[in-house]
């Protein structure tokens, strides 16, 4: 497989805007998601071009087996994003994507790559802290039983539950390792209504940082709220990335 073809496998939507594109939006979708779960192209200018991250497991990589460790995920796709930093860009996570996100900016620093202008990360608690209630070793019945599969075709359930659990299983085997703050300016976004991250955890990602951060809550939304708020996850990524002049 060339480098070419790689960068597609894992990234939906590269070269889409080819002609018109000024920036660079890479986004990390979150647990069992793939790259068909986020809109925001639709609602972004045609200068932004937005990459989707397409984890092994998913869509067209549905044949191949999921991945169930944050740094093996990392390591794939820190070199491929740092062939593609020809243009600002940006990062933007949710829940699950938040911390790869996170992690891959890391990585790309211990690489001595270009770091994006910005994170923003989404619905998910600062690295570091506990998490609150384990599910990757829940049986099944109970994990079918969570907000992810609320809606879904019952078939369809039993397609994604392995799927599910290898990414809580990568989430939720993640260990923070310290190191300094990132440069990057770091804008961390939820629902207001989100019962799986309280405001003191989202504040800890101020941390992070050594530059600027930005919280922003979505009122009355709940942990999935990026599913419809498209229009509105949008309007808050352009007024914090701004084209350069």
């Amino acid at each position: 497989m060339t480098a070419a073809d790689l960068a597609e496998t894992w990234l939906r939507g590269l070269g889409s805007r080819e002609l018109t594109a000024q920036q660079r939006l890479f986004v990390f979708p979150h647990a069992g998601a793939g790259t068909s779960a986020y809109r925001l192209a639709a609602y972004l200018p045609d200068t932004v071009e937005v990459c989707t991250v397409r984890l092994p497991g998913r869509e067209t990589r549905f044949a191949e087996p999921a991945l169930t460790s944050l740094d093996e995920a990392v390591a794939a796709l820190a070199p491929l994003i740092a062939d593609h930093t020809d243009l600002p860009y940006a990062f933007f996570g949710h829940s699950m994507g938040s911390l790869t996100a996170f992690e891959t900016a890391r990585r790309l620093r211990a690489l001595g790559r270009l770091l994006p202008d910005r994170l923003f990360l989404s619905g998910m608690r600062a690295p570091g802290l506990p998490d609150r209630d384990p599910r990757h070793t829940l049986p099944d019945d109970k994990l079918l039983a969570t907000a992810e599969f609320d809606g879904v075709h019952p078939e369809l359930q039993e397609l994604l539950l392995p799927l599910l659990r290898a990414d809580l299983t990568l989430c939720e085997t993640y260990t923070h390792r310290a190191e300094a703050p990132l440069p990057c300016p770091l804008t961390v976004l939820a629902g207001s209504e989100d019962d799986s991250v309280d405001g003191t955890e989202l504040a800890d990602w101020r941390k992070h940082t050594s530059a600027d951060f930005e919280l922003h809550l979505f009122p009355g939304a709940p942990h999935l709220y990026v599913r419809g708020a498209e229009r509105q996850l949008a309007e808050t990524i352009t007024r914090a990335f701004p084209a350069r002049g």
